[in-house]
Order: C-alpha cells, then sequence, then structure tokens
C-alpha cells in the first residue's frame, strides 16, 4: 500500500522542481521574489493537505483489513509503480507544461505547487509505512479493486494484510512469520507484469 502511495511522489516531485527551477528564468508579472514566496506557501499547503486527504478511509480500510487468501490476486511493487506511472504520463506531462507556463504570472509558484504534492504523498507514504512497520504486515489492494480510484476508491471493500516479507516486500525484523504466530493463510497470487505466480505471506 505504501508503494501504490508512493508511486507518484517521485514524478510530481521532480517535474515540480524542475518547473520551479525553469520559472526562474521568467521574469513573470509579478517578479521572482513574489513568485517564490508564493511557490513557498503553497509548497506547505498542498504537501499537509495531500498527506492528510482521506486519511479516516485509509484508517478504515486498515482497521477492517483481512488476511489474503487463495481467491486474492496481489500485485507485485514494480508493476503497481509502472502501471501508476505509465496510466498518468500524459496527466504528468500536462502538469508540468501548465507549471511552466504558470511562471510567466508568477514565477516558480507552479512548480513549487507539484512538488508540494509529491511532498505530500511521500509522507502519507511514511505514514502507512510506519503502521506496517508497528502491526508488522504489509496492506494490499486487490488489483481487481483498484480500477480508476486508486488505492482507497469506492470499489476497495477492504485491504488485504501478508506478512512483511511477502511479493517482494522489504525484510522487517522478527522475520516473515505470520504476526502472533500460526499457520501461513491460503495462498495467494501475486501479478508480476509476465505471468501470475504464488507466494506464502508468511
Amino acid at each position: 500500500m505504501a508503494v501504490t502511495v508512493r508511486a507518484g511522489a517521485a514524478p510530481l516531485w521532480w517535474a515540480g522542481l524542475v518547473a520551479a527551477a525553469a520559472g526562474a528564468f521568467v521574469p513573470g508579472l509579478t517578479g521572482l521574489r513574489i513568485g517564490l514566496l508564493a511557490g513557498a506557501a503553497l509548497f506547505i499547503v498542498t504537501a499537509a493537505l495531500v498527506a492528510l486527504a482521506r486519511g479516516k478511509r485509509y484508517a478504515e480500510l486498515a482497521r477492517s483489513a483481512s488476511r489474503a487468501g487463495r481467491g486474492d490476486f496481489l500485485q507485485d511493487r514494480a508493476v503497481t509503480v509502472r502501471g501508476w506511472r505509465r496510466g498518468r504520463r500524459w496527466w504528468l506531462l500536462g502538469a508540468f507544461v501548465v507549471a511552466v507556463a504558470s511562471s510567466f504570472a508568477l514565477p516558480g509558484t507552479g512548480g513549487l505547487l507539484l512538488a508540494g504534492a509529491g511532498a505530500g504523498l511521500w509522507l502519507k507514504a511514511v505514514r502507512i509505512g510506519q503502521r506496517e512497520r508497528r502491526e508488522d504486515v504489509l496492506y494490499w489492494v486487490r488489483a481487481d479493486w483498484t480500477g480508476g480510484g486508486g488505492p482507497v476508491g469506492k470499489r476497495v471493500k477492504a485491504f488485504r494484510t501478508t506478512g512483511p516479507e511477502a511479493g517482494g516486500g522489504a525484510a522487517r525484523r522478527g522475520g516473515g512469520g505470520p504476526p502472533g504466530g500460526g499457520s501461513p493463510p491460503a495462498r495467494a497470487g501475486v501479478i508480476t507484469g509476465r505471468r501470475r505466480r504464488g507466494w506464502w505471506s508468511g
């Protein structure tokens, strides 16, 4: 789940910084100083709003999460990142162009707003990752539930959980067994982009 949220952070961050740097060479209607001050304010506000957006929905889905079972197909980390960026590449390009163009009015402001959105997504991913470490699980969304609504869209009924090393997850302290011990859950499938393969989450 943290990977899904973080997928857009880097593209937005770097596109925003490049757009802000390009805007520094544009005189603009207000001048560079005012543009950058306005951009800095927007950066902070946007980062905070994005980081906190739909926080209750994330928490509700995490509380109702259940262990991944045989009928669940979960998506590999690399496939998640690649799919998010490919599906939104034209949107990202358009946002970058608009950010650069806005520098003719407020130099650097649009770029810093984009960068703020990226920073907000990164902060949200960090918060989710901290919860995963506390509970010694990884949160997942079933691949057939995501659709166009993202990780907390209307089609998402609940998160699925696995052990912290499942599906290419980062190694965590305490090993990869199920939280609290016990037997591993039913076998689930991971969509790797080439084929579907099975793995044990414990």
